[in-house]
């Protein structure tokens, strides 16, 4: 059953998954054996197989929502059942920006990963990216821009944090279309990945490199 729930997700079949992973529950596995087993293993299947050019971005998007799917019914019971996230990655899309689709694939992955993933949305102003860093303490803050006219306001969400007396307290990685290496090094981020696959990849290596 763990075998059909992990290629559901991959084909992307949200209704499948949903009624995998309910009789997955009813049979007597872990709503972590589940995650551990099926999820995380279909969503790195997903993330190897878009860089090696296998996959394109409307099939990752629809692997990852079979993926919610099953997330739904297992959230609350993970909750329950008292077992840590791998982290906590605090999200969002800046200022002046309303594109959600990139945010929204890498929020989705990473909580496929095993990650806790708050979702600040789009048009998130630095003031409120401070505001959730000091509520959440996040491990890792993860920054989106689309736009080159938006991508600007990058580093004043890292200057307004470090005038806050947070910037040391969490890993701040950046990413978007029109964001590269450079500009990330050039702001002062610790981390850059250029789509959804690489960055949960990133986020697994800062963490690692902070435990």
């Amino acid at each position: 059953m763990i075998d059909k729930l992990k290629e559901a997700v991959l084909d992307g079949d949200s209704t499948v998954v949903s009624e995998l992973t309910t009789s997955a529950i009813e049979a007597g596995h872990l709503p972590a054996e589940i995650l551990d087993e099926a999820l995380i293993p279909a969503m790195d299947v997903v993330g190897s197989e878009f860089e090696s050019g296998i996959r394109f971005i409307p099939e990752m998007l629809i692997s990852a929502e079979a993926m919610k799917a099953s997330m739904v019914i297992l959230r609350p019971l993970l909750a329950e059942s008292g077992i840590p996230p791998k982290g906590r990655i605090l999200i969002g899309t800046v200022e002046g920006d309303l594109h959600d689709i990139g945010k929204d694939l890498v929020a989705t992955m990473l909580e496929g990963a095993g990650y806790e993933v708050i979702d600040l949305g789009v048009e998130v102003t630095a003031d409120r990216f401070v505001e959730a860093v000091r509520e959440f303490q996040p491990d890792i803050l993860a920054i989106s821009a689309l736009l080159t006219t938006t991508m600007v306001y990058m580093p004043q969400v890292i200057e307004r944090l470090a005038e806050a007396g947070l910037r040391e307290s969490t890993e701040i990685i950046v990413g978007g279309a029109p964001v590269t290496q450079s500009y990330a090094d050039k702001i002062g981020a610790d981390g850059y990945a250029e789509d959804a696959a690489a960055a949960v990849a990133l986020v697994k290596r800062l963490l690692v490199a902070v435990s």
